[in-house]
């Protein structure tokens, strides 16, 4: 008997003010119609929001009050950069948000979609409890993990993770304290590193591999090299490259143009963004979001 697909909710927390490629960000998501996003934002409801992402109104304090709630922590960072060590947790903090949904997700938002379903299909998800879209970290912009009290409270493992919750450094807790309750011996070479993998149960019931989704980064390239590609085409809810002709990727996190090419360029107008994004197809590169030339 065929059992029916696996229900996903994306859980993120951001303050301030919404980035200018928001309205890409939303319409990948609008194009994954069977995958939910809920954000909790003191950024105002975007127009146009896709009927599969609910944007949850609360100021920055009166979340961090919640945390604090519900972890039993005094948390009230200055930055709010800091919630990026929450996300080990949120499927704890916000397990009331939960019912009915077979996984639960933590993610960014500095990133575009492709088909999610057709990388993370009903067989991949039924062999699994955790997915890391990296082999050898937890990936901090997306990381899908089983509804379970268990899986929920994976987070509490951590050591010290109170007081690391609680001060007011950053610590990177989903790629670095998170992803040691799973990861051991990481630097070995991939053979002895899958094969010492299969002692630690976590790792038994969980998914690394690489998903090559953050290129010019760290990571080199599928074949190998430090060729990466040098445009993305979206087109109708699916994401490629200029280097990989018909292959498909899940999604392209663009990181590394956010924080150095783009860094460089002037703000876009508002109008023109939102125009482009309802588009059925738009290129990005090392220049920002582009009409595909026909």
């Amino acid at each position: 008997m065929k059992t029916s697909t696996p229900r996903i909710l994306f859980v993120i927390p951001y303050f301030g003010q919404w980035p200018f490629w928001m309205p890409f960000f939303l319409e990948s998501c609008r194009r994954n119609p069977d995958i939910d996003w809920l954000l909790f934002s003191d950024c105002g409801v975007p127009d146009e929001l896709p009927a599969n992402v609910r944007i949850e109104a609360i100021s920055y304090a009166d979340y961090c009050r919640l945390v604090s709630e519900r972890l039993g922590i005094d948390f009230a960072p200055a930055n709010a950069y800091k919630l990026c060590d929450l996300k080990p947790a949120l499927g704890y903090i916000h397990a009331d948000r939960l019912d009915g949904y077979d996984f639960w997700a933590f993610g960014d938002i500095d990133l575009v979609y492709g088909n999610l379903r057709a990388y993370f299909t009903d067989e991949r998800l039924a062999s699994r409890d955790f997915f890391s879209t990296h082999e050898r970290r937890v990936a901090g912009h997306l990381c899908l993990i089983r509804n379970t009290p268990c899986k929920r409270e994976l987070f509490m493992r951590m050591k010290n993770w109170r007081e690391r919750l609680s001060d007011e450094t950053h610590h990177a807790l989903d790629e670095g304290a998170f992803s040691r309750l799973f990861l051991r011996h990481k630097n070995l070479p991939r053979p002895l590193f899958r094969m010492l993998g299969q002692l630690y149960p976590l790792r038994r019931r969980s998914e690394f591999r690489e998903a090559f989704s953050t290129p010019n980064g760290c990571i080199v390239w599928h074949d190998g090299t430090s060729t990466f590609p040098r445009r993305w085409y979206w087109r109708e809810g699916r994401l490629s490259n200029d280097l990989d002709g018909s292959r498909e990727f899940p999604y392209f996190h663009f990181v590394c143009w956010k924080r150095n090419e783009w860094s460089q360029l002037s703000k876009p107008d508002p109008h023109q963004v939102r125009q482009l994004a309802a588009s059925s197809a738009w290129v990005i590169s090392d220049s920002g979001f582009h009409q595909e030339q026909v």
